[in-house]
């Protein structure tokens, strides 16, 4: 871990604990809201431990305690973590050989934890960019839940902090600079429309999986005939 830490430059190490602080804020936010909705204490920890994918854990504890049952909590992470499957294709070299190290390395896999690996070119730092970010988001988001979830028995309802705001919030915060593909930005304002639309209708859950229709509306629109016909004549 010290050596892969010493690979990185200066500013990758300065982004990876900023990040990580962030995400520890997060983590107390998910242990917190998930006690104020009727869970066991451990059931976050151990959802922290084993699942380690905070959109995920956040939808399936969403569901739960707006009285969704668990096939739908569990239909709705699947599809939010369908993103790894690229995701995996594209960072699969710096897993490495061996069961172990490819398992505990598919754990680690995260939106972060992969951007991080695809900003670095040379190869020595792309495989440390990614461990290094893997294991201490792993730690900061643990600890982050223990604490949550020791605030949460005292503090009773999170909004009154506002940490039930904290992971919306940051969850804006990574979609906004998407959004300036207009591919991207109808998807999403279809996706909404869709869910809010289906909300008052459909058990919890659900609504969220059929606003993936919206995927349909960022299907590029087919180019005039004019042109097509020009690009053909080239």
């Amino acid at each position: 871990m010290r050596s892969m830490w010493r690979t990185l430059d200066k500013a990758t190490r300065r982004d990876i604990v900023t990040l990580a602080v962030a995400d520890g804020v997060v983590g107390a936010s998910f242990g917190a809201i998930a006690v104020s909705a009727g869970l066991s204490w451990w059931v976050p920890v151990v959802m922290s431990v084993l699942v380690f994918a905070g959109g995920a854990q956040f939808l399936a504890v969403g569901v739960v305690a707006a009285g969704g049952g668990p096939i739908a909590a569990v239909l709705g992470g699947l599809v939010l973590n369908a993103r790894h499957l690229p995701f995996g294709l594209a960072v699969g070299d710096v897993l490495g050989r061996g069961g172990l190290r490819r398992a505990i390395g598919s754990h680690l896999m995260l939106d972060e934890t992969v951007a991080f690996a695809m900003a670095q070119r040379d190869p020595a730092r792309r495989r440390a960019a990614y461990w290094v970010c893997g294991l201490v988001l792993f730690v900061v988001w643990n600890v982050g839940t223990v604490l949550g979830v020791l605030v949460g028995q005292v503090i009773g309802d999170p909004a009154t902090w506002g940490l039930d705001a904290a992971f919306p919030a940051a969850l804006f915060a990574l979609v906004l600079p998407a959004l300036s593909d207009p591919a991207t930005r109808r998807a999403a304002i279809v996706g909404a429309a869709i869910a809010l639309a289906a909300s008052p209708f459909l058990p919890a859950g659900l609504p969220v999986l059929l606003a993936l229709l919206g995927l349909f509306a960022a299907r590029r629109k087919p180019l005039p005939r004019k042109e097509t016909d020009l690009e053909m004549s080239r």
